[in-house]
């Protein structure tokens, strides 16, 4: 197994060991592959996703059996959601005690079948090594996402010859490319070449380094308008004129106005996610293109939205197609008022937030902070208010460099990932962004990064309270908070320094904020920054459920700026 992953170039694992996984434990430590050793084997699996979200490699976490293995699952399905490729190898009580109550034994396949793209279950060490590199293929292939290898200990414990199969047999059963013909990019020109207010939707389809380079220059040579799902941030630079920022429930200003003017709706690698584009195609009228790699997703907008262009095929490669077209037949679009409304409306709509205050805002600390982050830095976060003011404020101009957990959601996550892109990307710095709540629920990974040295930034920005959900009980519930406030002080900084951060420091006051993030982000080594914020900031723009666009909630600070 463990020659099966050098093979592969892997060359780092995350994992948690255990009496059930270590033969292979014992042969990794033997080997040239690094292991990583995290709080708990969830961590284990955030981090190699987090490694997979950072770079163009399949991010592998190796743990035990039992409990070991169900507390992947919510990493797994996480990657599912987010189609971010996994390996995840689980040790498995020896053959003869399946099925029989065996101490620290589960159903692997049965667990974790409606939440991976497969599950491999071992049956004879003569398969090993074609099953762990058709697994790497199958994982990082089509639409990617997590799959699971159970092994048992006895198959651990025996001795077989490495046939070195070559990786070919693999890759080619998995990557085939599918383009346009000539007459389908034709009907695509012709569509786009009508519409007076084109705008494209980038989804996280494109967030890799050749779908990225691809929409670059499909649109350096079309000019068209631009909004970004969450998982798309950086795809495209932010800061370019047209590029409205991101869409949705907690999208911009520009983003979630120009969606309601445009003519042609040009969605690419997207999953139209609920929060965003549940109004399109019903009450904002424009047609509809899609491309896509996911054939039921492709097939379910067939049905529901009725795109006038639609295709099922890698995002980079088609859009490549149609540029190729484009030059060759010397396309050029009659969209210059909207591309000047465009760039006037951005600027028009800027975000804002209590600059009055005398508690600090988390928009202030993240505006900071924006101005101050390296092109390459990456940046992860946990979920809640912080994850959504990240998205607003912190303008990205490479893809893979925002790492956060979209469509499962899930708290605690913002710490692992760090640890997996750190390790993919050692020259990269790595900054996490998190809130108290988010924090807390994978605490133990303050240890990993400071006990390793990694070097890894960390934000902390506490409100003593669960935010977004403390947002929501002002609106729904009469301010009513049943479940989110904490009032005891815990000095995360302390905690933080204890566990071997050289680096750490607490802020209360605005007026210290900008020199702190200075020295934080000056430091050498992992580097802990909490800073107390106001609990009663709320996130705005929103789109509150069941609305539509036309009714997002500004909140009192942000306005119109007449150009």
């Amino acid at each position: 197994m463990v020659r099966s992953l050098e093979d592969l170039g892997v060359s780092c694992i995350f994992g948690y060991t255990g009496a059930a996984i270590l033969p292979v434990m014992d042969e990794l430590a033997k080997s040239s592959i690094r292991i990583v050793i995290n709080a708990n084997e969830q961590c284990s699996a955030f981090s190699a996703a987090g490694y997979s979200r950072a770079s163009e490699q399949v991010g592998v976490a190796i743990v035990t059996s039992g409990p070991a293995i169900t507390n992947t699952l919510t990493a797994v399905a996480d990657s599912y959601a987010d189609s971010i490729p996994l390996v995840v190898i689980a040790g498995q009580v020896p053959e003869h005690k399946l099925g029989t109550d065996s101490f620290q034994h589960i159903d692997v396949a049965s667990v974790f079948g409606p939440t991976a793209k497969k599950v491999y279950s071992v049956k004879s060490i003569n398969n090993l090594e074609m099953v762990i590199k058709d697994a790497y293929f199958l994982a990082k292939s089509g639409k990617p996402g997590p799959v699971v290898i159970d092994l048992p200990l006895n198959l651990q414990q025996k001795e077989v010859t490495y046939e070195g199969l070559p990786l070919t047999r693999f890759s080619d059963v998995y990557e085939q490319e599918v383009h346009l013909s000539d007459k389908q990019c034709e009907q695509f020109f012709d569509l786009l070449c009508q519409a007076k207010h084109p705008l494209l939707y980038l989804g996280g389809g494109l967030n890799n380094q050749e779908g990225s380079d691809a929409i670059r220059r499909f649109n350096g040579l079309f000019r068209i308008p631009s909004v970004n799902t969450l998982m798309a941030k950086g795809v495209v630079d932010e800061t370019g004129a047209m590029h409205q920022g991101m869409l949705g429930m907690f999208g911009t200003p520009s983003a979630n106005t120009i969606i309601q003017e445009n003519d042609l709706f040009l969605a690419i690698g997207v999953r139209w996610d609920d929060r965003v584009a549940e109004k399109v195609g019903f009450a904002i009228h424009a047609k509809i293109a899609f491309i896509d790699i996911h054939p039921e997703k492709v097939q379910q907008i067939r049905n529901e939205r009725r795109p006038t262009f639609s295709f099922i095929g890698n995002a980079a490669t088609l859009l490549n197609d149609l540029t190729d077209w484009g030059l060759k037949h010397a396309i050029t679009l009659d969209i210059e008022p909207w591309r000047d409304y465009a760039a006037q409306l951005k600027l028009s709509w800027p975000l804002d937030y209590d600059r009055q205050s005398p508690s600090i805002q988390m928009a202030n600390v993240l505006e900071i902070l924006n101005g101050k982050l390296a092109d390459d830095a990456i940046v992860t976060t946990g979920v809640g208010n912080h994850q959504l003011f990240s998205a607003q404020y912190l303008q990205r101009k490479k893809p893979r460099t925002f790492l956060t957990c979209g469509a499962f959601g899930t708290m605690g996550s913002g710490m692992p990932l760090a640890v997996g892109a750190v390790s993919a990307m050692p020259s990269s710095p790595v900054i996490v962004v998190d809130g108290d709540g988010s924090f807390r629920m994978n605490m133990g990974e303050l240890f990993t990064i400071g006990t390793q040295h990694l070097p890894i930034k960390i934000l902390l920005m506490n409100n003593h309270a669960d935010g977004m959900v403390y947002n929501l009980e002002d609106v729904s519930y009469g301010r009513r908070h049943s479940a989110t406030c904490r009032n005891e002080d815990v000095r995360f900084d302390q905690i933080a320094k204890l566990c071997g951060f050289g680096f750490s420091k607490r802020v209360i006051q605005t007026r210290e904020l900008e020199s702190a993030i200075d020295a934080w982000l000056s430091w050498d080594g992992p580097a802990f920054l909490e800073v107390i914020t106001d609990r009663n900031e709320v996130l705005y723009p929103v789109v509150r459920p069941g609305s539509s666009y036309k009714e997002m909630e500004l909140g009192p600070n942000i306005k119109r700026i007449s150009q």
